[in-house]
């Protein structure tokens, strides 16, 4: 679900679980690990990338559906582990926002050190209203960080997603790049963080995500809960049903 490209130090985490690497407990809990991992196996850095055209497409609905709560409190335990994982990375981590990134590919990129987003027709954003679901304070919190309060509260109540371009106006992103240059702009960024002196750079680089990984530092259960009880209630259910089959209907056209 995950392929690992060397580039030196830095190492090229690819999202390799098609059609749309969708987010399911297997590639969440995948993807931790080679984030956990990198460091010690003498990685300075690293480069989060998907598929041409598409980054991810966030939460596998149609996987999760059948699921019990149990099921889903340990998928969003699992989430909020690997969020945390990339808030507190000890090393540089850049999204290679490849293309379409709505709702948990948009969350991955949140947590992120920095994010390089393909022109063209492709979304952004976090759409989970859109599904039922409200926003988890914490995602509304590292949304804010970085497009404000007030872009926050348009994009998160609205469930908006924005192209490219209105992404780097806002701050969502830091730079646009042609589809087959983003994860060599992405690298160049993370090449570019490497040149500085190391000490320096990584303890400024702490006190500058301290806030981020701070929002991980009290217990997460009541939001858990919260989101348990949004994920099984009838307007969510209902919502995620009509989605699954939109779905359905898309492959058969």
């Amino acid at each position: 679900m995950i392929s690992l490209v060397p580039h030196g130090p830095i190492r090229e985490l690819r999202l390799a679980r098609p059609p749309a690497n969708a987010l399911d407990p297997g590639l969440i809990a995948a993807l931790r690990q080679a984030v956990e991992a990198a460091p010690a196996e003498g990685m300075r850095a690293l480069v989060l990338s998907g598929s041409p055209g598409i980054f991810s497409a966030g939460l596998d609905v149609p996987a999760l559906l059948p699921l019990d709560r149990a099921g889903i409190a340990a998928l969003w335990d699992g989430l909020y582990r690997l969020m945390r994982a990339l808030a507190a990375s000890p090393v540089p981590i850049i999204a290679a926002v490849t293309g379409h990134s709505p709702a948990g590919g948009c969350v991955l990129a949140l947590f992120c050190d920095a994010r390089v987003m393909a022109e063209g027709d492709y979304k952004i954003g976090l759409n989970e209203v859109r599904v039922g679901l409200p926003m988890p304070p914490i995602l509304h919190r590292a949304m804010s960080r970085l497009v404000g309060p007030r872009q926050a509260e348009r994009l998160c109540v609205g469930a908006e997603l924005v192209g490219g371009e209105e992404a780097m106006y806002l701050g969502l992103i830091d730079e646009l790049a042609p589809l087959d240059l983003v994860v060599e702009r992405s690298l160049a960024r993370a090449e570019a963080l490497l040149a500085l002196p190391a000490q320096a750079m990584a303890t400024t680089r702490r006190l500058a995500r301290a806030g981020l990984v701070a929002l991980f530092a009290d217990g997460l259960e009541h939001e858990t809960e919260a989101m348990l009880d949004a994920w099984f209630s009838p307007e969510a259910q209902s919502s995620m049903r009509a989605l699954v089959e939109r779905l359905a209907a898309r492959r058969k056209s």
